[in-house]
């Protein structure tokens, strides 16, 4: 299957994934023939990318990161917890859900930990807009990656995926207009959002089944290693390493994401804007460690190459992420192969990814200014 930009969809293509709405549940499903009608839909709902299926590609398989149960199951316990604490203004009025939450991330981290070598590989292009509990989940599984990689112990990853998990749980405390502003926030307003830090480390701090790691997680993974973040402008090593994994994956997932006033980033694209803040914002070597595991040009996606070649990113090389295999399907004249074939950027090191289908330049560091992830 191929990945497709919204923009480029044309009536009579067939979908080869499935595409969820903000609570999980499924819009359309896999192998509908889109229509004019369906593709406005799916802009109004703010969809970036659409997997399609057709003949040069179908044997290319878009592997998950989670089973679609283990998904579905997260999804429901993460927004009726969510839910069931929104707007509750004490400690003692907010029900214990430890437990619970608890054992969503065994099931995520079996899934995770049962894949031979486990990537970042973007969890919603077929989904529509950003919301919270989407958010949680997705910062989850790539914090875990980035866990698993860095060599935790099984108590280490249950401590930073809880925090993973629930480092937006403060937001349930904010009001649903600032909350849920279609548009960007006030200089007011965000100030209002900054107070979800110390409300999800107030709710955390005493929640049985929940280590206090986990809520020095909710409480810092705004903090930045310059000083700049907040809420108490922490520097370098004041910051718990934990809570800097998730600021990466918190700021990764903001970007690749859809959002009302903003339209969603390639990993490509996220990764360079994180480096922009190498050494400021978040540390080099942590930067690095999350670039070798993000598969930054997703399966699927058209590419240019150097060669003026056109073609599918076809399989991820787990060792070399950045150089994939790709499968040719137009020669450098734009004419159409009749027997595509493979080049495998791993070994043909003087080929280079040039471009990708429907999307303009790389952009700067400042499409990514003051980011309410």
């Amino acid at each position: 299957m191929r990945l497709v930009h919204i923009n480029l969809l044309q009536p009579g293509m067939k979908l080869g994934k499935r595409i969820y709405s903000e609570e999980g549940l499924v819009l359309l499903s896999e192998d509908v023939e889109l229509t004019s009608r369906l593709i406005g839909r799916l802009k109004d709902l703010g969809v970036g990318y659409v997997y399609i299926k057709d003949a040069a590609t179908e044997d290319i398989i878009v592997p998950d990161m989670l089973q679609e149960e283990t998904r579905r199951k997260a999804l429901v316990e993460i927004k009726q917890q969510f839910q069931s604490m929104s707007g509750m203004k004490t400690k003692n009025q907010i029900p214990h859900f430890g437990k619970a939450l608890s054992g969503v991330m065994n099931t995520i981290l079996e899934d995770i930990r049962s894949q031979k070598e486990a990537m970042i590989m973007l969890m919603d292009m077929n989904s529509s807009d950003f919301d919270l509990y989407n958010h949680s989940l997705n910062v989850c599984v790539y914090t875990l990656v980035l866990g698993v990689a860095s060599g935790y112990t099984r108590q280490q990853l249950m401590e930073i995926g809880l925090g993973a998990l629930l480092h937006d749980i403060g937001k349930t405390q904010i009001a649903p207009e600032i909350l849920h502003k279609p548009s960007r926030l006030s200089d007011e307003e965000f100030k209002i959002i900054q107070q979800h830090t110390t409300y999800g480390h107030r709710i955390l701090k005493d929640e049985p089944g929940i280590p206090l790691l986990s809520a020095h997680c909710a409480l810092q993974h705004h903090e930045r290693i310059d000083g700049s973040g907040y809420p108490f402008g922490l520097k370098d090593k004041e910051i718990h390493e934990y809570a800097k994994w998730i600021a990466l994956a918190d700021s990764y997932d903001a970007m690749t994401t859809n959002r009302v006033y903003k339209q969603a980033l390639l990993p490509h694209q996220a990764v360079e804007v994180l480096y922009t803040g190498s050494g400021t914002l978040y540390e080099q070597r942590m930067l690095e460690r999350f670039r070798d595991c993000v598969a930054i040009y997703p399966v699927g996606l058209s590419v240019t190459l150097s060669t003026g070649e056109v073609g599918v990113v076809a399989a991820i090389h787990p060792r070399v992420p950045q150089r994939p295999l790709i499968r040719v399907l137009k020669d450098a004249d734009g004419q159409t192969l009749s027997s595509p074939y493979e080049i495998n950027l791993s070994t043909a090191l003087s080929v280079m990814i040039t471009g990708v289908e429907g999307v303009e330049d790389t952009p700067s560091s400042a499409q990514s200014e003051r980011l309410e992830s």
